[in-house]
């Protein structure tokens, strides 16, 4: 299993536009109430901060990988050979290459049209990284990393998030 993650402000962030942008889930009339359905784990799929806690119990598992989005931005390729040697694929360095460049953010989203239809400009938005400073103001930020802090932060996984990095102002 290759468990993905992202930190929990770019998560929410993005999820506020998925969820405006697909009708199937609620919208939010603002950032402002989607935090508060957020933070009050009143979300369809639950609770962002439940979740990793009950993925952390299995974090030691052999049969499981743990891997940030953070990580993949830092360097696809690293990235895409260490999933490559997890799942005991044999790749040679033009593959492993070919597949960073072809599985990059960019070149899924230039491609969604053809492998997601009218789902690819809900599903592929900014992709970057930190997005969540435009949109938090002072008293979500504080209580966001107040929430990081008791739920996850002394965990394998709070630990993998490298909060301190990507979700420190």
């Amino acid at each position: 299993i290759l468990l993905l993650l992202r930190n929990p402000k770019d998560v929410a962030t993005s999820f506020y536009h998925f969820s405006n942008a697909l009708s199937l889930l609620p919208s939010y009339e603002s950032w402002d109430d989607f935090f508060i359905a957020f933070m009050t784990r009143k979300m369809p799929w639950g609770s962002y901060f439940n979740y990793l806690s009950e993925w952390n119990k299995h974090v030691d598992d052999r049969n499981i990988m743990t891997m940030t989005y953070e990580e993949l931005k830092e360097n696809p390729a690293l990235g895409v050979k260490n999933i490559s040697a997890f799942f005991g694929l044999s790749l040679t360095e033009e593959e492993l290459q070919g597949i960073a460049e072809r599985s990059s953010f960019q070149s899924m989203k230039k491609n969604s049209p053809t492998t997601h239809g009218a789902l690819g400009t809900v599903l592929f938005r900014k992709g970057g990284v930190c997005d969540w400073k435009n949109f938090f103001n002072e008293h979500q930020n504080q209580e966001m990393d107040k929430a990081f802090d008791e739920l996850l932060a002394r965990t394998k996984l709070g630990t993998k998030l490298k909060y301190e990095i990507y979700c420190k102002t």
